[in-house]
């Protein structure tokens, strides 16, 4: 499924707060309605807030009314200015914003030339995404093996990308090679993406899937019920993943019971530059944890901690699974655990 796409001067995207009982699309035509809809969560998961910052980027070019070159690019430095405050976790939407602003500034000619350069940019980077995501799932399939069931954590499927998705794409290439897979999905708590999302685009292409609850991850591994753990990643520093809020809990209960615990992103997930002391963890609304959806479960006036992401030490990951190929850290605690 195709989450967001490029027409006239309109960006169209699913609004994910919706799903799964409605499917309901939106059309953006203003950078600052984009960068709403990026903050409230109407789209989510790295990949696709990259994209998204970059359509946002290039409403700005497509209705600017500025006269001159150096004006508009004035104006798409100021709407990159408001989309980087949107979410600052997710290293893809710096990267993406970046990128649109240098290819800007290195296009020469008319304010029109630049403004076409700038929308053709993000349209390619919605492209690149989605084989970026077949190549990775290539990439991955080759850890999954015939009969697995492989857990994973939050959602990191096509509602996360522009199609295919990071870690269902790697079930999804496994599927493909004939192999047979089937999912254990942990419902993600607060906002229970795994739940709502995970499970609607799995059941939606008839991908065998399980829902539990967050809490029951250790039972399920204890059982054996578990041969591979999959999951996404919002940031991949030098020394950690910084993934949804529970990731940290899933790759420490993977390492204690063997079962080899993988993350799959695109190399622009990479932040080589910082380690895990740098990360910013962006806290959220109270709201999510207190309230399922209209009704509040904590008494008023509780304190309440919200973190959106964790942080997994790279030792606990046994391989980073990228477009380009497999990344296997130097030294991870299993290997250790060998010596």
């Amino acid at each position: 499924m195709r989450t967001i796409e490029w027409k006239d001067g309109t960006v169209t995207l699913i609004d994910q707060t919706k799903l799964p009982n409605e499917t309901v699309w939106i059309k953006i035509a203003d950078y600052k309605i984009m960068a709403s809809a990026i903050k409230e969560m109407k789209l989510r998961g790295a990949p696709l807030i990259g994209v998204a910052a970059a359509y946002g980027l290039a409403l700005t070019a497509f209705s600017s009314k500025a006269e001159t070159r150096e004006q508009l690019l004035k104006e798409l430095e100021e709407s990159a200015a408001v989309l980087r405050k949107t979410r600052p976790t997710a290293v893809n939407l710096f990267w993406a914003i970046d990128r649109l602003l240098n290819k800007a500034q290195k296009t020469g000619g008319s304010k029109d030339a630049l403004a076409e350069a700038v929308v053709n940019e993000a349209q390619k980077m919605a492209e690149e995404d989605v084989e970026t995501n077949r190549r990775m799932g290539k990439h991955g399939a080759t850890l999954i093996e015939d009969g697995d069931v492989v857990l994973t954590h939050c959602n990191a499927g096509s509602l996360a990308t522009v199609d295919y998705g990071t870690a269902l794409g790697v079930i999804r290439g496994a599927i493909e090679e004939g192999k047979d897979v089937k999912v254990i999905a942990c419902e993600t708590r607060p906002r229970l993406q795994g739940a709502k999302l995970t499970c609607y685009e799995l059941m939606r292409d008839g991908i065998p899937v399980t829902l539990i609850s967050d809490t029951m991850v250790g039972y399920v591994m204890s059982r054996g019920m578990v041969d591979k753990v999959v999951v996404g990643a919002d940031r991949i520093l030098r020394d950690a993943v910084l993934n949804k809020i529970g990731t940290y809990n899933v790759a420490v209960l993977a390492f204690e019971h063997g079962i080899p615990f993988y993350v799959a992103a695109p190399m622009s997930t990479l932040d080589q530059s910082h380690t895990s002391e740098d990360a910013v963890i962006e806290e959220r609304s109270p709201n999510e944890v207190t309230n399922v959806g209209c009704e509040r479960i904590a008494p008023e006036g509780v304190k309440v901690l919200n973190p959106a992401f964790d942080i997994t030490p790279l030792e606990y990951v046994d391989a980073v699974i990228t477009e380009d190929g497999i990344l296997v850290p130097e030294v991870g605690l299993k290997q250790k655990r060998k010596d």
